[in-house]
Order: C-alpha cells, then structure tokens, then sequence
C-alpha cells in the first residue's frame, strides 16, 4: 500500500457520495488523509426522495440534483464521470469504459440498483421510469404537451402501486386535478403491501380524495403507444392512455454481475456485517446492490435510509482499517417511513410517531432539508424555500 492510501468509489447515489463526504470528514493524521475518487456515470447527484416535487413544481431541478462538483467543491474528493468496465481485484485497480485505469487501496461498491423493464412487452419504448432527473423532465415534457393540446381527459396509468407509484399518482392528481384520469395499477390485493396501516390507509384516502382509480389484483399484457392491457381473473382489457408510468421493482445494475464478485440468488454481492465483500477484504458493499440481513435475518429495504446508514459504517471501517483500529459490524435502525400524498400533503411514522396531513408534509421536507448533502446545499435550498412564497406574492 503507497503512503497516502487511495480510496475509489464507483456509484454516485447515497451509499456512494455519502461515504465520500464522511470519509472527507473524519480525523486523519497528518499526511495520511486519502486520494477520494468518486465515480458516476451522470454529472448530477439525484436526491431522489425528493424527486415527486418535480412534478408539481413544488422544487426545481438544481434543488433535488446538484453537480457533483458544486458538492465537492472545498473537498479532498475528486469526481470522474465514467461508467466501470471491469475491476481487476489482483493489482487492485479500476477500468472504466474509455479505459482510463484507477488504482485503489480499498474499493467501495455503491452502483444501485435499475427499474426492470423487459418484463412487459412496449415497457422500454412506451413507459417512463421514475428513478431519475431524465425521468421526471420526460414525463414533464409529455405533460406540458398534453396541457397544452385540446385533449379533455389526460389519462394515465401507473403500474406498481408501491411507495413510488402512490406518491406519483398524487402529485399528478394535484397537478391536472379535473383534467386528469389516473389509474394506480397493482398485482396484489392491496396497494403499499409491505407500508405500516397508517400509512396505508392514509394513502388510501389520499387516493379517493383525489379521484384515482385503483385496479388491484392486475397485470399488464403490453403496452403500446397510447394503450396498455390490463389482465384481471383472465380477462384482458386495452385500456387508452396517454402516458403510462412504470414504477415495478428494483433490478440490480447488470454491470455487477460482470465483475467476478460473490453474488447470491438475486444478484446481488454478498457483504460480511462490516459491509466488507465475502472473500475480498479491500472492497465494501452497501446500498441497493448489496446482499445483507438484519439482526432478525431479514433482509435490510433498499431505501435511501438504509444507505445512508451504511454510509456512516463503511466510512468509518475503511478509516478504521487503514489506522489499525477495530472495525464495526453494521447495525440497521428502521427510523420510520415518510410519503408525500400530494401537493401539502403526506404522512409520516415511526419511533413510536405517526401523522398526516400539512403537518406531516412540513415535517418531511425539514428533514430531508437536513438530509441533503452538504451545508451549503443545505443553506441553499432553505433560502430558497423561505424567500419562495414572498417572491410568489410580489410577483
């Protein structure tokens, strides 16, 4: 290992910019501070849980997806866009696409994970994802063509009805509110299966304030350029629409299974509780993409809370391993669940708390104002939204 120890990161999400701005932070001795490099394909980082204002125009795009270079900037941390092509685990180094080679004392993997599409035929060509900020601007696009034209009715369907699905189906309610025609498209036999009852229930009547037509117990058959089939007890329907959204699951980066890594049944690395990769000591593991299970055996929810959590440890056990000191086995704290129900509007639970409404949407945005990732930012965003309705006013 050289002198100063080298650090790379590939995946610019929570797990993988988190980690960076905490390893940035901790106390490392005189000269012994690491090389940082973090890699993402995109230039943006994406608050994604804050993603759904888009669609109201509650928040603007610099708010939720800062560069990374406007978040590094004052740090150690340098940032390489580029995708990986392959990780030589011997001579412990990193090759990215245009073949540029990075060196690394420890390795972090934070690549995340894709929503699957190939499942449906007309998914890839005809329904927008909602994970990222090309995302949101596409389905913004269709839309302000659609409020433009002199179609009555704008109709839309959206297939999962999970936390993302939910929440988009409100914010596009609230939007349209009597042009729209939404309908919330699930498989089991209640929308948000695995979401506490107060949360469900909340959404619930958030959906039937709002007018959402909620078809459970439903496939889709296809879906084509302004129609999707709906499979119900064997009968299949072609409904018209003109946008569908697709918000079904969560599939591992295909890259990953390229790179010689321990992977377990879906796909995933398989990590030791200190985030470490099985076998391989130098690399760690956290967020989407990585195989691990709570105290109770149970597998840890790929959210941004359980990344950010992760973050905190793998930083640390890198620093830890690199000064000589003990490492720390992970420990996931569930913190509560948060869902936006539309425009002023969400519930909340958790530690022992649960509420909905105005209240319950303030609390949500302040803390994910603190959440956001660096002070600055921070500063930013909160200027923003004080000044925000006076500005609104004058204007």
């Amino acid at each position: 290992m050289t002198s100063v120890p080298r650090i790379c990161i590939l995946g610019g999400g929570f797990g993988g910019l988190y980690t960076a701005l905490r390893l940035n932070q901790l106390a490392w001795e005189t000269g012994q501070k690491p090389e940082i490099t973090l890699i993402d394909r995109q230039t943006n980082f994406v608050f994604t849980p804050l993603l759904y204002e888009l669609i109201t125009g509650e928040m603007q795009g610099w708010e939720i997806a800062p560069p990374f270079a406007e978040l590094l900037k004052g740090t150690d941390i340098r940032f390489v866009q580029g995708s990986v092509d392959w990780i030589d685990k011997k001579q412990k180094s990193v090759t990215l696409e245009d073949e540029t080679e990075i060196d690394y004392d420890r390795l972090v993997l934070a690549l995340g994970c894709e929503t699957p599409s190939e499942s449906v035929p007309g998914v890839t060509e005809n329904a927008i994802s909602f994970r990222t900020l090309q995302d949101a601007y596409k389905l913004d696009e269709k839309l302000r063509i659609l409020e433009a034209s002199l179609t009555e009715k704008i109709r839309i369907a959206i297939v999962g009805a999970g936390y993302s699905g939910v929440e988009v189906a409100c914010k596009l309610a609230d939007r349209l509110k009597e042009r729209g025609r939404i309908r919330l498209i699930q498989s089991r036999d209640t929308i948000l299966p695995d979401a506490p009852e107060f949360n469900r229930n909340a959404a619930l009547k958030a959906l039937e304030q709002r007018g959402i037509w909620v078809d459970l117990e439903t496939t889709v058959s296809e879906i084509t350029a302004d129609s999707i089939g709906l499979i119900y007890k064997g009968q299949t329907d072609i409904i018209p629409v003109e946008i569908v959204m697709w918000t079904v699951g969560n599939q591992v980066s295909p890259a990953i299974s390229h790179f010689g890594l321990p992977l377990n049944t879906q796909g995933k690395i398989t990590a030791s509780e200190t985030l470490q990769v099985t076998d391989n000591p130098d690399i760690y593991a956290l967020g989407d993409a990585a195989a691990m299970l709570n105290l109770e055996g149970e597998s840890i929810p790929t959210t941004a809370q359980s990344a950010l959590q992760q973050s905190d440890f793998v930083a640390w056990n890198i620093w830890s391993s690199l000064t000589d000191r003990p490492l720390l086995p992970f420990r996931y704290t569930n913190l509560g669940e948060m869902m936006a129900l539309g425009d002023d509007n969400a519930v909340l639970s958790g530690m022992g708390i649960q509420f909905d409404g105005p209240l319950a949407y303030l609390a949500r945005r302040l803390v994910y104002l603190y959440r956001l990732p660096t002070l600055e930012h921070q500063l930013k965003v909160g200027f923003n939204w004080l000044t925000k309705p006076l500005v609104k006013l004058l204007s």
